[in-house]
């Protein structure tokens, strides 16, 4: 059976609020992720001049989201073209391997009588 280590707490400020965080992921990136957060809403914050908090949390989720599928999007949309690009490799490397079609040989010229 394998052990998970202990969540720790890490505490982090988004938005002037103070928040602990229990994690099993290194505080480093917890808190990373924390200022990434931030950003992100004060972003949003002055696209809304004067929103309600919750309004401006709301929107950065939203606005997270659209990025993560996205990214999962593109992601999605490059292993198609991967896929493609080893199949067109492979129907490459086939007409490479195999011999090239004869050619028609061209007519004798015609002797003269």
């Amino acid at each position: 059976m394998t052990k998970t280590r202990d969540a720790d707490i890490v505490t982090v400020e988004v938005f002037g609020g103070q928040y602990p965080v229990r994690s099993n992921l290194n505080a480093a990136y917890v808190k990373r992720i924390a200022e990434y957060v931030d950003r992100k809403m004060h972003a949003a914050a002055d696209q809304m001049r004067g929103g309600d908090t919750v309004r401006i949390a709301v929107l950065t989720a939203l606005n997270i989201a659209d990025e993560h599928f996205r990214l999962l999007d593109a992601r999605a949309s490059g292993s198609d073209a991967r896929r493609l690009t080893l199949e067109l490799e492979e129907l490459i490397d086939s007409a490479l391997d195999s011999p090239p079609p004869s050619a028609p040989k061209p007519p004798k010229p015609a002797q003269p009588a």
